[in-house]
């Protein structure tokens, strides 16, 4: 079921990404983000009352705050690497480092997947790289964008990490908590930068749905890392950048790159390799 969680959760990510995508660029960032992550608050709420649990802690609580920090931190500061750096080398490096260091910190804690999981881990690595690779408009600005990705990315695998720390008793709420920890920072920094906290208009509903979506991808990652291995979970949820260069292509009918087409042949390869070996 892990392989199953993870590709679903992979499916929804890509899919909210490429809807708040459409949203950011008509509202500030953190007004989007606002009220993707409150409309993804109601969705745990709901689903956690509707899954209920069998012993929910303050230790799962705390968890899935310091979770929804991480997320959120490294969102905003994958978006200001954006737009003050080289796309071409933030967007790689952060989902590089998204993957690999929940992939350490599950060695680290003694996880040993098959080989053949470990072979179709070394064709999705490269993968995620493929997938958020664009061409870059400037040359300069190298190292600042490189440092942007890996921290983002940073912040993005300690989510991934933090989350999967909860107890299964737990239900849902910690992605709850992690939703209510990541508006109270969208909101603190709103009101910090004095951005407007209502959507521009025609951006509404593909907010509030992108929010939904997300929340979606967060519950099936959840189970992912409840059912099986944290790397496997992570390394699938990861592939999240090939719905997304789908959808682009189907709905505003961007130009697949060669190495975006490699990107979604290897992460297709790697995934049912994974599935073969997990």
């Amino acid at each position: 079921m892990v392989i199953i969680y993870a590709l679903l959760s992979a499916a929804a990510y890509g899919t909210a990404d490429f809807m708040g995508g459409f949203s950011s660029r008509k509202n500030a960032v953190t007004t989007t983000a606002i009220w993707t992550q409150l409309t993804g608050l109601i969705m745990a709420a709901i689903a956690a009352l509707i899954l209920g649990s069998t012993n929910v802690g303050l230790v799962d609580i705390l968890w899935g705050i310091a979770s929804g920090f991480s997320g959120v931190t490294g969102l905003l500061i994958l978006y200001k690497g954006l737009s003050c750096g080289k796309v071409s080398i933030v967007s790689p490096s952060a989902a590089l480092a998204g993957a690999i260091i929940p992939v350490i910190f599950g060695l680290l804690i003694g996880e040993r997947p098959p080989i053949l999981t470990w072979i179709g881990i070394a064709f999705s690595i490269p993968a995620i790289i493929f997938l958020s690779w664009e061409k870059g408009e400037k040359e300069d600005h190298t190292i600042k964008s490189l440092q942007y990705g890996l921290l983002a990315g940073t912040f993005f695998g300690g989510f991934f990490i933090l989350l999967s720390q909860t107890s299964e008793t737990s239900g849902m709420w910690p992605l709850a908590a992690a939703k209510f920890g990541s508006l109270l920072l969208s909101f603190s920094i709103l009101l910090f930068r004095k951005n407007k906290i209502c959507l521009e208009k025609g951006t509404r509903k593909l907010t509030i749905l992108s929010g939904i979506i997300d929340m979606a991808a967060n519950i099936f990652y959840l189970l992912a890392s409840r059912t099986g291995y944290l790397i496997i979970a992570v390394v699938l949820s990861a592939l999240y950048p090939a719905p997304t260069v789908i959808l682009q292509r189907l709905f505003i009918h961007e130009k697949l790159t060669f190495i975006r087409i490699v990107g979604i042949i290897l992460s297709i390869t790697g995934a049912a390799l994974i599935g073969i070996g997990g």
